[in-house]
C-alpha cells in the first residue's frame, strides 16, 4: 500500500536486487517536453515528474539527453538533466532503501554531451553503486547505503568500465520494436522473454517496455490516444508470464 516504500516494506535485508520486479517508465522526463497543445502532444510519454514517478512507485528511469545536457525526445527539448539529478536526490533523501536505476543515454541523432560521466559521478556519487556483477546476488542491505544503479550510454564516448561507478550499456537490454499495434508489441515481447534465461542466471537486467509508437502511416500521430491502446495488456502480460511459465525471467517492466 506505501508505493513510495514498497523496497522497505518486502524487507530490504532479504530482497536480493535479481528477485525483483522492477516498474519502470520510459522516457521518463518528457512530461514539460516541446511546446504545449502544439508539440508536446507528439512526444509527452509521462504526465508526471520524475518525483511524482518515483514516489508512486516507479524504479527504473529512461532519461534521453543531448549534447547541452537538456532532456529531449528525438528533436523536441525541455529542461536540462539537473531537474532529473534534484528529483531523484530529493526522493532519495525521503526513503532509507528504495533501489533506483538510472538509465541515462544519449538521443539518437545528437552528441554525447562533454564530460557527461564525470557530472553524474559528481552528483550521484554518495549514492552510486559501481558497476560489479556480484551486485545482481546481493540484497539490498547489503548495498545501502548505495542506492542508485546508473547505466550510462553514451553514443560515442568510452563506455564505462568494470569498477567504475556507472554501469555500461550491457548491462541493461531489451528488444525494441517500432509498432502501434498493441497485440504485435505484445507478442513479440512475450516471445523475447521466452528466449531469455531465468534472472537468477543472468548478469545484466531486462527489460519488457508495454509501449507502442505513433506511426506515420496511421491518423493518430499523439502520442496519448495510441499509447492508450495497449494500457489493458499490462496486467494480461504479466498474467500471461505465469501461466506460461516465464516469470522468472521477468525483471523490467516499463510503460507509457
Amino acid at each position: 500500500s506505501d508505493r513510495k516504500n514498497w523496497m522497505s516494506c518486502l524487507g530490504p535485508e532479504k530482497l536480493r536486487i535479481n528477485q525483483i520486479v522492477w516498474p519502470g517508465t520510459h522516457d521518463s522526463a518528457t512530461n514539460k517536453i516541446g511546446i504545449p497543445f502544439v508539440s508536446r502532444p507528439f512526444a509527452q510519454c509521462q504526465s508526471r515528474s520524475i518525483y511524482r514517478q518515483l514516489v508512486t512507485g516507479a524504479r527504473v528511469l529512461d532519461i534521453r539527453v543531448q549534447e547541452d545536457r537538456r532532456i529531449c525526445h528525438g528533436i523536441l527539448l525541455t529542461y536540462s538533466v539537473d531537474v532529473v539529478i534534484q528529483d531523484l536526490k530529493k526522493f532519495l533523501s525521503e526513503t532509507q532503501s528504495e533501489v533506483v536505476i538510472l538509465e541515462i543515454r544519449t538521443e539518437f541523432g545528437h552528441d554525447d554531451p562533454p564530460d557527461f560521466d564525470k557530472y553524474l559521478e559528481e552528483q550521484l556519487g554518495e549514492y552510486l553503486i559501481p558497476q560489479d556483477e556480484q551486485v545482481f546476488g546481493k540484497t539490498i542491505s547489503e548495498l545501502l547505503p548505495k542506492r542508485v544503479i546508473c547505466v550510462w550510454k553514451p553514443r560515442k564516448t568510452p563506455q564505462p568500465k568494470p569498477g567504475s561507478p556507472l554501469w555500461s550499456s550491457g548491462y541493461l537490454k531489451d528488444n525494441w520494436i517500432d509498432t502501434d499495434l498493441p497485440s504485435k508489441k505484445f507478442e513479440s515481447n512475450m516471445k523475447h522473454l521466452g528466449e531469455q534465461q531465468p534472472v537468477a542466471n543472468r548478469k545484466f537486467f531486462y527489460r519488457v517496455e508495454n509501449t507502442v509508437t505513433p506511426q506515420a502511416d496511421n491518423p493518430v500521430l499523439c502520442v496519448r490516444p495510441v499509447t492508450n491502446r495497449i494500457r489493458p495488456y499490462s496486467r494480461m502480460f504479466i498474467r500471461q508470464c505465469f501461466e506460461r511459465g516465464l516469470a522468472d525471467r521477468l525483471q523490467i517492466f516499463s510503460e507509457d
